[in-house]
């Protein structure tokens, strides 16, 4: 097995030294090194087997700084980090740069965004439905479940059709998170409509664009104030039959 190191420094702009974090990868196999035709050692150039060297390159994963102590084949850095308990999560507040993990996510977002009050309010257990009003203007809400934690973002869009309305889990994609379901239901006037999603959407950093699915569209006709009076119950479904 071969070892390989990226470069700790390279150069940045207006030629400034740029320190870069360091990675390893390890090759599995020193045959491929050889020339298929003669089985000599390759020497340079050499083109024809680069496929095959990078196929064998085991790199490790980007959040092993974190703690991650996988690793995985080169080209599937991609995948593997959307799946990675450690990677890294923004905070939904648009004026801060912070990112961690989901759960120091969690502890970050208790501690600098909100008043004790508001975390007291805005926290439901799993399947239990409960009052989530919001204002249109403010575009989004966060809230929590007793059982974990996990922040979830409840987003509105003002369109010209009316306001589109989704909920969405701030963490990665990984198994220990868990997979979540939800309901949002709205009233006005005696009428109430209901959008059900079988399997909410994870996103380790929000989208604040208009969502193309998963959303509940309430046209303005229905809409008599700014203040968007809903229902909203979330339900873990992972370990459900």
């Amino acid at each position: 097995m071969v070892g390989a190191l990226e470069a700790l420094i390279s150069q940045g702009h207006g030629g400034e030294r740029v320190a870069k974090r360091q990675r390893s990868a390890t090759l599995l196999d020193l045959d491929i090194l050889d020339c298929p035709i003669c089985c000599e050692g390759l020497t340079c150039p050499i083109f024809q087997p680069m496929e095959n060297i990078l196929e064998s390159i085991l790199v490790t994963c980007p959040n092993d700084m974190f703690g991650c102590t996988e690793g995985f084949l080169y080209g599937k850095e991609s995948a593997h980090e959307e799946e990675c308990i450690f990677s890294l999560c923004s905070c939904p507040s648009l004026d801060c740069e912070y990112s961690g993990r989901y759960e120091d996510l969690y502890d970050h977002y208790k501690l600098t965004h909100i008043s004790n009050s508001y975390w007291t309010t805005n926290c439901f257990r799993s399947s239990i439905p409960y009052k989530a009003p919001m204002l249109i203007s403010d575009k989004i809400q966060i809230t929590r479940v007793y059982e974990k934690k996990i922040l979830f973002a409840v987003q509105c869009f003002r369109e010209s059709c009316g306001v589109y309305v989704t909920v969405s889990c701030i963490a990665p994609s990984a198994p220990e998170v868990g997979q979540f379901s939800y309901q949002i239901s709205y009233t006005v006037d005696g009428q109430t409509m209901v959008y059900r999603s079988p399997q909410m959407k994870k996103f380790r950093k929000l989208n604040f664009e208009t969502p193309q699915e998963n959303f509940m569209l309430i046209p303005h006709n229905l809409l008599p104030s700014e203040l968007l009076d809903i229902k909203l119950s979330i339900v873990e479904t992972s370990n459900q039959e």
